[in-house]
């Protein structure tokens, strides 16, 4: 089965994302906000040129730029400017820096019409949150801000492919890795990542059943990869505040079994900002959980804090001493997370 990008996903996949409660409940506040109304309430305005009006609130905006911030097409977009302007609510003149497009502005009567449209706005969802508490009204804010982040991110992320790596990948991926250490002033010389004597065949050293390295890549060219493995054998005792309350262990560490290390997370400059490095986090994570591992190691330096800061939301938590023999003693800050609850 195939995505609208081409992208292959297998039929209990495709199930799930159908019956899943969040596209649900998406469907049904679109319905009961009345986003396929014809008309925002008792106003002579569609949805569309509702939106329109509130972003012409401030300044005069370009067609095609209004299309770009209500995610529609610059027909749509010029067709609810055009019947703005036959309402008499907005008019139109030519931009000076492009004299290609219109300028789209608010006239008199678009303002009076605009405060209504507030003042009706603000009557539904005063009623709306007059339900709820105040901690469950920032609650739902929080969600939906998260919500809306991930929905940014995925528009973002069209046309890229996350998949397993192959033989073919091996050069492209190593290059890249060494590229984005170098940026990063993490030479070979030192215990880093880069200095893995098996760099240069990531696609072998990830062929078992309870490991895996996916590359992301855009019209066949590589930019990225991270991958999951089980943490070496030989390790050491440690404390952290996930693990406080359990028992030391007398001979050798809990962490020998059921623990899996997150590794070579590596993206090209143009994958940044994306959010693909949380998502191939997630993804590693989901197939950690079901190989069976309880928790996940991983360690890295301060001068990524990007990824360090990306580690800590995700729930990873700083540890006071390395575990196993990952040979990257140059990267001083350990950390982990459980996968599974107490």
């Amino acid at each position: 089965m195939l995505n609208s990008k081409g992208d292959t996903f297998s039929k209990d996949k495709a199930e799930q994302v159908q019956g899943s409660d969040l596209r649900t409940l998406s469907r049904h506040l679109v319905r009961q906000l009345g986003m396929l109304n014809s008309a925002c309430g008792d106003l002579p305005l569609s949805p569309v040129q509702a939106h329109a009006l509130l972003e012409l609130r401030h300044q005069a905006i370009p067609i095609k730029q209004l299309a770009q911030t209500l995610n529609i097409d610059k027909s749509n977009a010029s067709r609810a400017i055009t019947n703005l302007v036959e309402k008499g609510l907005a008019h139109t003149k030519s931009n000076p820096k492009d004299s290609r497009s219109l300028l789209a502005h608010l006239t008199p009567q678009g303002k009076k019409l605009l405060n209504k449209l507030d003042q009706q706005q603000n009557m539904i969802f005063e009623q709306i949150l007059s339900q709820l508490s105040a901690e469950e009204t920032e609650q739902i804010e929080n969600a939906i801000s998260l919500y809306h982040k991930a929905i940014c991110c995925s528009q973002a992320q069209q046309g890229l492919t996350i998949r397993k790596i192959k033989p073919q990948d091996d050069q492209a991926m190593a290059q890249i890795i060494r590229e984005v250490s170098a940026e990063y002033g993490l030479t070979p010389d030192k215990g880093y990542g880069v200095s893995d004597p098996t760099l240069d065949s990531l696609s072998q050293e990830y062929r078992s059943d309870n490991a895996c390295y996916w590359v992301i890549e855009e019209d066949g060219v590589l930019l990225g990869g991270g991958g999951i493995a089980p943490l070496n054998a030989e390790t050491n005792s440690v404390e952290s505040d996930a693990f406080k309350s359990e028992p030391e262990p007398e001979t050798e560490s809990v962490f020998e079994d059921g623990v899996c290390e997150l590794q070579k997370m590596y993206f090209s400059h143009q994958l940044r900002g994306k959010g693909l490095a949380r998502r191939l986090a997630y993804q590693a994570i989901d197939f950690a959980r079901e190989r069976g591992f309880h928790s996940c190691y991983l360690e890295t330096t301060d001068c990524l804090r990007e990824a360090v800061k990306l580690y800590e939301s995700i729930g990873f938590e700083h540890l006071q001493s390395h575990l196993g023999n990952t040979g990257h003693d140059a990267c001083e800050m350990p950390m982990l997370l459980k996968l599974t609850k107490n």
